[in-house]
């Protein structure tokens, strides 16, 4: 028998007969029963609910929101004040399909992607959103 102290444990083991012995007569003769398992429909409910919840918190209100935006974006018209994504203000000259042509100062006009508008000001000088 090898009787290592260094990296083992102090006792010996015991022999494997034993060893047997001993867990037959703890589990009493009779096998534990098995955990019953869960309905697929009973795991799946939680995270559709979690889904369901996502969707109309996050994902509902802002389609809505980006429905609205482009609706503001395709009403604009020459001579309408907007204000871009990158905080540059102008008033746009000429509207064409996917551009705008928009004066950011006297004698200054530039071509801007419809997609770049971030809100419109109305005359007052506060935002219409």
């Amino acid at each position: 028998m090898n009787n290592c102290y260094l990296f083992c444990d102090a006792t010996p083991a015991a022999p494997a007969a034993e060893v047997q012995a001993v867990e037959t007569q703890s589990a009493g003769g009779a096998a534990a029963p098995a955990p019953a398992g869960q309905s697929p429909f009973g795991m799946m409910l939680p995270m559709l609910l979690i889904l369901a919840i996502f969707y109309f918190m996050m994902i509902r209100p802002q389609q809505r929101k980006e429905k609205e935006r482009r609706k503001m974006i395709d009403e604009l018209r020459a001579g309408a004040q907007i204000i871009f994504a990158g905080g540059l203000k102008g008033t746009i000259t000429e509207a064409k399909e996917q551009f705008f042509m928009v004066e950011i100062a006297p004698g200054t006009v530039i071509e801007v992607a419809r997609s770049a508008v971030q809100s419109v000001i109305s005359a007052e000088g506060g935002e219409k959103r």
